[in-house]
């Protein structure tokens, strides 16, 4: 049995559509989904008891999927089957993005479960190689984003970011922990004649069975008031959400979405 621990966002509604049996699906308290409904709400200081509590249900996979922020632990609530992974979740909360995941992974893992990614049960979420716009990038576009690349390379050593913009060779922004599109809105008021790429890839290092990189068609929206030309991601670890919409928004405003291999 799978049980499929949503965050917020369209990715854990997407994931639920590709599976032939309904999963046990719970949320974090503080961060309940809002694409699926969540049967168990467990708050972070009683992990401990919910993972016996998955193991009783009969559970054997886990997936994680959607977005949420860091927690605040409350010391007073956390319980004795919860106590032994308290250094665990402290060096995790202390650690960036991909260190907290992998923190996490190791739980279940040791706990005896299999972790999937989300697009292990739902494959289409990565789209195939190439352009998929009537708009195609340009080779200069296609040199902002071999130097997107090399950016995302240095943020991933550090674990800050999965995103950046780029135009004529020169970073024009990059993701924070406010994500992409605070980094976009941030470019709305940007005092050149536009153009550039948004470049999103994971991490270098980065564990993607959790925590891809995303968009979706707010991406596509917020690319366009960033007076961008166009989106390009990388095959096999950028998930498109409702890739049909995006794909038909990006034609509809003249940008180009294109997939390239995979940066060595």
């Amino acid at each position: 049995m799978l049980a499929l621990i949503a965050g917020t966002g369209a990715l854990p509604g997407a994931v639920v559509g590709h599976l032939a049996a309904p999963p046990m699906i719970c949320g974090i308290e503080g961060f309940v989904p809002d694409s699926v409904t969540a049967e168990v709400i467990f708050p972070l200081e009683k992990l401990g008891s919910f993972i016996a509590e998955l193991h009783t249900r009969g559970v054997t996979e886990i997936c994680m999927a959607g977005a949420i922020e860091r927690p605040v632990i409350d010391p007073s609530r956390i319980d004795a089957a919860t106590m032994p992974l308290v250094p665990i979740l402290q060096k995790a909360l202390m650690s960036g993005d991909d260190g907290a995941l992998r923190a996490a992974i190791g739980i279940f893992e040791t706990a005896g479960f299999t972790v999937l990614a989300a697009h292990e049960i739902a494959p289409n979420l990565l789209p195939q190689l190439g352009s998929l716009t009537d708009a195609t990038p340009s080779e200069a576009d296609l040199d902002d984003a071999t130097r997107g690349a090399g950016i995302l390379r240095v943020m991933g050593s550090a674990d800050i970011g999965q995103a950046c913009a780029v135009s004529k060779g020169q970073a024009l922004a990059v993701e924070s922990i406010f994500g992409t599109d605070w980094m976009l809105q941030s470019l709305t008021q940007r005092p050149d004649a536009g153009g550039g790429v948004l470049f999103k890839a994971p991490k270098p290092d980065q564990d993607r069975r959790a925590d891809l990189p995303t968009i979706g068609p707010d991406t596509v929206s917020a690319a366009v008031a960033a007076g961008l030309a166009g989106i390009v991601i990388e095959k096999g670890g950028v998930i498109v959400l409702q890739q049909d919409r995006v794909v038909a928004e990006c034609n509809r405003l003249g940008l180009f979405l294109y997939v390239r291999e995979r940066a060595n």
